[in-house]
């Protein structure tokens, strides 16, 4: 296929866009390839249409080669299949909601598992209908707080999200393992430089849940990996409690003023200076950090949470955020403290928050605490009085917490949760995410089949996403550079991009033949047949991001031209007679 660059719609821009965060944000707007509409919603113009088409057709080929069905859904879904699992009140105010003209509630799909889950229990009653997979790429829609980084986090995304059906268990593990090497081979294709790590179910449900993260210094998601092989999302990083602690021979608890001490660090240069221990100095983890917190559920119940870690740790808002879930977090502000006389803020501590009685008492607080909060360790806190803390606050002996939660951040070099070494720390770009949904749908829904026993058993499922507009985002920011995009072939909207330079004819003609003789032999071409200077379409062409770029100009009078490698930016000299072969060479290569 030819296309000629005087013909194609694209405008492509030489400064970067006011609201661009990331690479591909960047990029993506200026070389003509989406265009902004409304926050986090964008027009796909033919340029980025190609390549979001080409992403599609490498998953679908995919998912086919495993077995499973495509099918489409409407995006417009009635209220009631999500009333049944509960998600039209959990997924909060990230839904769109809206009401046709007789009054009736409907949303615009963030995913799909009902209408899914209800199709296969209209068609299929029977054991030997399973197992079955069945996919759609469709466009979602989520209500997102601040829309950002242009096709990372929009309102509007497409994705391939599919689900595989089984009697049991021991099926359910084969789907899984099928989607999961689908994707492996997906990525591969994509050109994705990924890892794959354990993940968080969310909103989902479900047990075994992994991510496959696009390695990006911009991603959003932070994993850590082991030198042992382990891989995980911050977010599902689960540490063992530390070993319990004997504090037999501690000293009663005491309460000392400390004066001007709101903080961990004036905390622990005071308690040097006036309280000085007799085997080390104080430290930022000998001190008990409270931190309150909002949770607002999507009923519109709000109350209070309490977390207590050490104080030289903070909490991870990512991993509290993701516990706490469907509840959304806020910090508590000046205003919840004037409500809440109580909590003394800068020196809140265990005893403050009316442990041991009612949840819903009066001033009653849920405290839950990290892992290294064990019985018997001992701990400096606030004493919920200005300017005065708790020395030798003994868990277990002198406060009994709620119970463990695990949202202290991670840091390089903490121990892996299984052994197997320090841990690292990089960002990635979620692209695609797999769940073992068990039988959570299926039970809300009363999908059932016969079993070889003729006895009715409920289906268990597996569920598994991929971002395909999230993929063209994740593969320009793991290809692009300072110049522009640089496509792999396999999504490249064009194999070659030819730059016919000055005004000989000679030079057009030839620029002309040899597009057409590509054109022939199946390659997709675009040649910039503009009447711009030489320049501009060098510019352009580095910024549109076509594997091979072909000049054609002052050299061809010596019966030479210029191919020129995007990603590598190597150029070589080429015969014009050897020309065709040459690029044939490189685009199937």
């Amino acid at each position: 296929m030819l296309t000629r660059m005087s013909k194609l719609f694209v405008r492509t821009l030489r400064d970067d866009p006011a609201d661009a965060e990331v690479p591909s944000h960047r990029w993506l707007v200026r070389a003509g390839y989406i265009r902004r509409v409304a926050p986090g919603m964008y027009t796909w113009l033919p340029l980025g249409l190609r390549v979001l088409q080409k992403v599609e057709q490498i998953v679908r080929e995919e998912m086919d080669a495993i077995g499973a069905q495509e099918m489409r859904f409407p995006a417009l879904l009635p209220r009631e299949p999500y009333e049944a699992t509960n998600r039209w009140t959990e997924y909060g105010p990230n839904l769109f909601r809206l009401k046709d003209r007789k009054g009736a509630d409907l949303l615009l799909g963030p995913t799909h598992e009902e209408m899914f889950t209800l199709a296969v229990k209209d068609m299929y009653s029977s054991y030997k209908d399973l197992p079955l997979a069945l996919y759609q790429i469709q466009t979602k829609y989520r209500d997102e707080a601040r829309p950002r980084a242009g096709l990372l986090r929009g309102r509007e995304f497409i994705m391939k999200d599919s689900y595989s059906f089984d009697v049991d268990d021991a099926g359910l593990q084969a789907s899984y393992d099928a989607h999961r090497g689908a994707y492996i081979k997906i990525f591969d294709r994509l050109g994705l430089d990924y890892v794959i790590v354990k993940a968080t179910s969310g909103a989902m449900g479900g047990s075994a849940s992994e991510e496959f993260l696009a390695v990006a210094d911009f991603g959003e998601d932070t994993f850590v990996m082991s030198p042992g092989g382990y891989a995980a999302n911050v977010e599902a990083v689960v540490r063992p409690p530390a070993t319990e602690q004997d504090a037999s021979d501690a000293p009663a608890a005491h309460v000392e003023d400390t004066p001007d001490s709101p903080t961990i660090e004036s905390l622990v240069d005071l308690a040097n200076a006036r309280f000085p221990r007799d085997d080390r100095p104080w430290a930022a983890a000998d001190t008990l950090k409270n931190v309150i917190f909002r949770l607002t559920y999507p009923d519109g119940t709000r109350r209070p949470l309490a977390v207590g870690l050490p104080g030289d740790r903070e909490v991870d808002l990512k991993r509290l955020e993701a516990a706490v879930s469907p509840a959304e977090v806020e910090p508590f502000t000046d205003e919840d403290f004037a409500v809440n006389p109580t909590l003394v803020k800068g020196y809140i501590g265990p005893t403050s928050l009316g442990l041991g009685g009612r949840e819903d008492a009066p001033g009653r607080v849920r405290y839950l605490v990290d892992p290294a909060v064990v019985p018997g360790s001992r701990w400096v806190t606030g004493a919920n009085e200005p300017g005065r803390h708790v020395f030798d606050l003994v868990c277990g002996r002198d406060f009994t917490p709620d119970g463990f939660l695990d949202v202290a951040e991670i840091r390089a070099g903490d121990p892996a949760p299984d052994g197997s070494g320090p841990l690292t720390l990089a960002r990635g770009i979620e692209m695609g995410h797999i769940f073992q949904l068990g039988r959570k749908y299926a039970e809300s829904l009363g999908l059932k089949v016969l079993d070889a026993n003729g006895k009715l058993v409920t289906v268990t499922m597996g569920s598994y996403g991929i971002g395909c507009s999230r993929a063209v985002a994740a593969v320009a920011e793991n290809t692009s550079d300072d110049k522009g995009l640089a496509w792999p072939r396999a999504v490249a909207p064009f194999d070659v991009h030819i730059v016919a330079t000055g005004k000989d004819a000679a030079v057009a003609a030839f620029a002309e033949q040899l597009a057409e003789q590509l054109a022939g032999e199946g390659v997709e071409v675009l040649l910039d047949d503009r009447k711009a200077s030489p320049g501009v379409k060098f510019a352009d062409a580095e910024l549109l991001g076509m594997p091979t770029t072909v000049v054609v100009g002052r050299g061809l009078a010596d019966g030479v031209v210029e191919v020129r490698d995007r990603a590598s930016g190597e150029r070589e000299n080429v015969a014009s007679e050897e020309a065709l072969a040459r690029v044939l060479q490189a685009v199937r290569s």
